[in-house]
């Protein structure tokens, strides 16, 4: 199979930010955080090589798909036609459900 492209949603490029700072903050190392972030957006990437292998979650709605980055992250999608869609990325136990569920 061919790689799909992979797009984001705005969510998940305000979490992409909101992780390198808090890494940032936690590390108080700017190459940690980069790298953090650079490994967590090459995993989104690569979700475009095989965008039907991750967890189904048709719980928090209709096509998501759930992957987990590092024991660290957790990156929620979908694939909508032939393109991947990263809606959200939970960092550190965040509660994705919860989060997911009580969107608008």
């Amino acid at each position: 199979m061919q790689p799909i492209p992979v797009t984001y949603r705005p969510d998940a490029l305000d979490d992409i930010d909101a992780i390198f700072l808090y890494v940032l903050e936690a590390s108080q190392h700017f190459p940690t955080a980069q790298k953090f972030t650079d490994r967590l957006v090459d995993r989104c990437e690569k979700i475009g090589d095989a965008p039907f292998g991750a967890t189904i979650r048709s719980d928090l709605g209709p096509d998501l798909r759930i992957v987990p980055f590092e024991g660290k992250a957790v990156i929620l999608y979908r694939v909508k036609e032939d393109v991947v869609e990263v809606i959200n990325i939970f960092y550190r136990g965040r509660d994705y459900q919860a989060i997911i569920t009580n969107k608008p």
